[in-house]
């Protein structure tokens, strides 16, 4: 029997409708569970929690104890490539990653080729948990896009509006473009990494993509993007790849017929209707709760779940939020949007 058969999710991405849909979260090893905190003080830091692969793995199978979803993510950070590439990286508890700010005409400055040597304890968490996880449970590997990673290096940490980073983008293009691509070509190293120590199925976020003119996002998502899926498929690998330009609004068809991505992860905004519309029939979606509609419960919960599941029921269907499920949504609402997808069985 085939992977595509045995695992759901896997089902799904190579064109299968099924129901109920499989399903995960974005960050559902996280802060809202007890048992994810207490291994979170075991580490120094959050770095050094990322790079221990004993920890690492325990955190990622607790939501596939706890709730058995479909796929686990292998828990890590976007924020790691720039490690690789010779960037300081740190977390200010209640502020955030922050990074020393990175001026883009020293893109020569960045080293290369380290993907492997220093993202290796990442490959390490991934050969830990791939045995322990259920057969047909999927496990996902994960970079942060170009675009998103550079944000972060130009602004020195989370941004509102991102304007340093977009300014830069058009003022210093040629410098700019360049650092996108040593961002890509690590990237491809580190995803290629993933899928040799037992990725099923890689996910490429682009978490800060909205607010972009469409000449911009074409220069700093699209482009980027493809190199990304196409650097790792001339690797040999062809497991499939999840796409989240979140915020991307109307040009996610672009995206999605540019890139070259297996499949589409969604954000709370779109509009199934129109989505339909404009994506290929067969083209798998990810999607896509408002994750403070899972935080407010009830019957609020209960009818977004049945929206979305009877406005995908006709396509391809991966269910997950919008974004990252937030730290104080109570465990008891997971299992009550988990209970609502599963009673379509």
């Amino acid at each position: 029997m085939s992977d595509a058969i045995e695992k759901p999710l896997l089902a799904v991405l190579s064109g299968e409708r099924r129901t109920p849909p499989p399903v995960w979260m974005m960050r559902q090893a996280g802060r809202y569970l007890a048992e994810y905190r207490e291994v979170r003080a075991k580490a120094k830091n959050f770095i050094d929690f990322c790079f221990s692969p004993d920890l690492a793995a325990e955190v990622t199978l607790q939501p596939i104890r706890r709730f058995g979803f479909d796929a686990a993510i292998i828990f890590a950070d976007i924020l790691l490539v720039p490690i690789a590439l010779g960037r300081k990286v740190w977390f200010v508890a209640g502020e955030g990653p922050k990074l020393d700010p990175f001026d883009v005409s020293l893109v020569d400055q960045l080293t290369e080729g380290q993907s492997r040597t220093v993202l290796a304890p990442i490959a390490e968490t991934l050969r830990r948990v791939k045995p322990e996880l259920p057969g047909h449970t999927t496990l996902i590997g994960f970079a942060g896009a170009p675009w998103t990673v550079a944000t972060y290096m130009v602004e020195g940490g989370g941004s509102k509006d991102r304007f340093k980073t977009r300014v830069a983008a058009w003022d210093q293009a040629d410098h700019f473009d360049a650092m996108l691509d040593k961002i890509a070509d690590a990237t491809i190293d580190y995803l290629v990494m993933q899928a040799e120590a037992g990725a099923d199925v890689l996910k490429i976020f682009d978490s800060w993509a909205e607010g972009l003119p469409e000449p911009l996002f074409e220069r700093v998502i699209i482009r980027p993007t493809r190199r990304i899926v196409e650097g790792v498929r001339a690797a040999g690998v062809t497991v499939p790849i999840i796409g989240f330009p979140r915020g991307a609004g109307t040009l996610y068809p672009r995206y999605a017929a540019e890139t070259g991505v297996t499949a589409l992860a969604l954000d709370t905004a779109v509009q199934p209707e129109w989505m339909h519309k404009a994506l290929p029939a067969d083209l798998p979606v990810q999607g896509h709760l408002d994750p403070a509609a899972l935080r407010a419960g009830g019957e609020v919960l209960g009818s977004e779940v049945d929206r979305l599941l009877d406005s995908w029921a006709d396509r391809p269907h991966i269910f997950n939020l919008g974004h990252g499920i937030t730290p104080d949504v109570p465990v008891a609402h997971v299992e009550a949007m988990l209970a609502r997808i599963r009673s379509r069985a």
